[in-house]
């Protein structure tokens, strides 16, 4: 998916120890879906640094080809969503690409709101990309 998809901005491929050292750093808040093999994983972290955004969080979702569509990527979502809530998070993010429409589409029916739309801050393959963000506020106030 890093090599040939605009869904995502980055271009570099994690090794097995960044992969490894990214799932230890996130401990509590890293799921996987297996089933007949590798499904895809959601997580979350920080949105941005300081004390004022720690009650906010950025989210990643990333499925394999053939566990779109069947419920898995709903399933991590409201792992992540509990277990979000249970750390006291308020509210989660999105970054979508502006070239992964069935991201945007997930997040919507998920409860999810467009909040903005960042034109051309994203470039791969010699494309510009924009960024959508989606949120979603989790608890109460």
């Amino acid at each position: 998916m890093i090599r040939n998809s605009l869904a995502t901005f980055t271009t570099q491929e994690k090794s097995e120890v960044e992969v490894a050292e990214m799932i230890a750093a996130r401990q509590g808040a890293f799921w996987v879906a297996e089933s007949s093999g590798f499904d895809g994983f959601a997580t979350y972290g920080a949105f941005r640094p300081g004390p004022g955004y720690a009650a906010t969080a950025e989210h990643t979702v990333m499925l394999a080809a053939q566990a779109q569509g069947n419920g898995v990527g709903r399933a991590l979502i409201t792992q992540l969503e509990q277990a979000a809530q249970a750390q006291g998070l308020h509210v989660l993010v999105a970054g979508i690409s502006s070239a992964n429409p069935g991201a945007v589409a997930f997040h919507s029916r998920l409860g999810f709101h467009l909040t903005a739309r960042m034109p051309q801050v994203g470039r791969k393959g010699g494309t510009w990309l924009d960024l959508i963000l989606m949120q979603k506020i989790i608890s109460g106030p």
